[in-house]
């Protein structure tokens, strides 16, 4: 009489290899799952912050909600414009994080993205006005970093004793 084996010991390594082999399988593309659905909220979060930027950016009502930093010291007539160029400066800064952020540049890449921004005088002087914002952040994150890296491009900026600000500042190594 011949006796059928269906149980585990049947397997052998090849099967036992392949469960292996799924359990990975599955192990991976739940993490990518979960990094993919993270991605996705971040970009979602970013579309609404641009959102409420744009509609901050039409209507100074708004612009005066939004914007926290302190322009008393402009003459009243100047505040409206002076808070949507502020605003302005703020989504185009986010944007560069943003596209750092989602891997669409390199640390390179966005060390050039800054250098052209940090050219315009109304982005210093925002950078300058909403220093406060970033000394809360955590040393080591990631915008704590850029912000640096923005705060020396600045510096190099205006210490460099030549006028073309393409080359200024020493781009990061990856």
């Amino acid at each position: 009489m011949v006796t059928q084996n269906f149980g585990i010991r049947g397997l052998g390594s090849a099967a036992a290899a392949g469960l292996a082999f799924a359990a990975g399988a599955l192990a991976l593309l739940t993490a990518q799952q979960r990094k993919y659905h993270e991605q996705r909220l971040r970009v979602e979060q970013q579309r609404m912050h641009f959102h409420l930027l744009s509609r901050a950016m039409d209507d100074p009502d708004l612009a005066a909600v939004m914007s926290t930093v302190d322009l008393s010291a402009e003459p009243a007539e100047n505040r409206p414009a002076l808070r949507r160029q502020y605003l302005f400066a703020n989504a185009w800064y986010t944007n560069t994080l943003q596209l750092y952020r989602t891997g669409n540049v390199n640390s390179q890449e966005l060390h050039g993205h800054l250098r052209v921004i940090c050219q315009s005088g109304i982005f210093r002087d925002y950078w300058e006005a909403t220093r406060h914002h970033r000394e809360s952040l955590p040393y080591s994150s990631q915008e704590a970093r850029v912000g640096r890296l923005v705060d020396g491009l600045i510096r190099d900026l205006e210490e460099a004793s030549t006028d073309e600000w393409w080359v200024v500042g020493e781009p990061p190594v990856e």
